[in-house]
């Protein structure tokens, strides 16, 4: 355990999955497997309890957990929004849910609504390449707007994905979706939305950064990278000029907290005030803990 958690689970994860056949067989589908083998990982699955008592030994005291809704593109059924807040209630103290809409479907914005209004969950969940929408297109504008409204916080995915990573077509996903400056528009037309960007968004880092610094509500995490794999300049930044912005996020279980952790310690070498703000104290900020 890191010596800036003082013995306490500490950090924050903004960004892990149900280690469960909810997601990593049924909402994943060939495409979760694809982007398995491509990790190196074993989709082996466990209950939320096992999940938990795994963070905290690792020196994590919270996780947000990630809904799922890509149905329309992919063909694949969702992680149930009930199914987020249901876990959530089971864990009130650690989980905080995000809630998914698919935008393609036509009750989305009544979806949206459901999910803060009567599951309480606490932000929302978008993985564009996966469920094929550019964020920006004048059709998706009243669901942003909804969501800026009931005053929840939004996950896009940045950058590049593993799903479908090797297979012909890479399963008909396209990587284009990923490109932050998509969000971009998002942020400058609802700028009372709160806007996380999800890992480094190669091979698009540096767009990733320019927004991060332009844009007050616009943030990043560091998930679904080791930090030894990630860009040089992107630890620079989030050391310096946007140590109030960036995150820490695994993408669990994809890759392991504790292992995030350990590379983190010895492939970084920022100050504790630094660390602090990284591992939690900008995720508390974020998600109003």
């Amino acid at each position: 355990m890191l010596d800036v958690f003082d013995g306490e689970p500490r950090a924050v994860d903004t960004h892990a999955h149900q280690p469960t056949d909810v997601f990593l067989r049924d909402a994943g589908g060939e495409m979760m497997q694809d982007a398995a083998r491509k990790f190196g990982a074993t989709l082996e699955t466990k209950g939320y309890a096992e999940m938990v008592e795994e963070y905290r030994e690792a020196g994590i005291g919270r996780a947000v957990l990630l809904g799922w809704d890509a149905e329309t593109n992919t063909g694949n059924p969702p992680v149930p929004n009930d199914h987020v807040a249901e876990v959530r209630d089971e864990h009130p103290e650690f989980f905080v849910g995000f809630g998914s809409v698919d935008p393609l479907k036509d009750d989305c914005v009544a979806e949206a609504r459901r999910c803060v209004e009567d599951l309480d969950l606490s932000g929302f969940k978008f993985q564009q390449i996966a469920q094929g929408f550019a964020p920006n297109a004048p059709a998706h504008r009243e669901l942003f707007e909804t969501i800026e409204d009931l005053g929840v916080p939004v996950v896009f995915h940045g950058g590049n994905s593993t799903l479908g990573a090797g297979s012909p077509g890479g399963r008909g996903l396209r990587i284009k979706y990923g490109d932050p400056m998509l969000v971009d528009d998002v942020a400058a037309e609802h700028p009372d939305l709160d806007i996380l960007l999800a890992h480094p968004a190669f091979p698009w880092e540096k767009e990733q950064l320019a927004i991060c610094q332009q844009k007050g509500n616009v943030y990043m995490d560091l998930s679904g990278w080791l930090p030894r794999y990630i860009d040089d300049q992107v630890l620079q930044y989030a050391g310096t000029l946007l140590r109030d912005k960036v995150m820490f996020g695994t993408d669990y279980p994809m890759i392991d907290p504790a292992d995030w952790l350990a590379d983190f310690a010895e492939h970084t070498d920022y100050p504790p005030e630094v660390q602090r703000k990284l591992l939690w104290e900008n995720a508390e900020a974020f998600l109003g803990l």
